[in-house]
């Protein structure tokens, strides 16, 4: 399923594991979508060569929205990159 797509430094975690939404591309990837996060909420979140599904929470702890992630879900941009080539073919 395609959700809003936006940035977030997959090394900038909370003690759970979670990402935190609060840096400067993830910042600027939702003012430009025009998105208001949410509890709950589905995002794709990405990083360079990374992309991840996850959902939003408020961090009460940390005072800021967080990503709840799989962490062995996390695919590689040339994993894409190669089924794309297999579809393609």
């Amino acid at each position: 399923m395609n959700y809003p797509k936006v940035f977030a430094d997959f090394h900038n975690t909370d003690v759970l594991g979670r990402l935190r939404l609060n840096c400067i591309g993830t910042i600027e990837d939702l003012a430009t979508q025009n998105i208001e996060l949410q509890d709950g909420q589905l995002l794709t979140l990405y990083s360079e060569d990374l992309e991840v599904d996850g959902v939003v929470q408020y961090s009460t702890e940390e005072n800021l929205w967080v990503a709840a992630i799989d962490w062995n879900a996390i695919k590689q941009l040339e994993d894409f990159l190669v089924q794309e080539k297999l579809l393609n073919s």
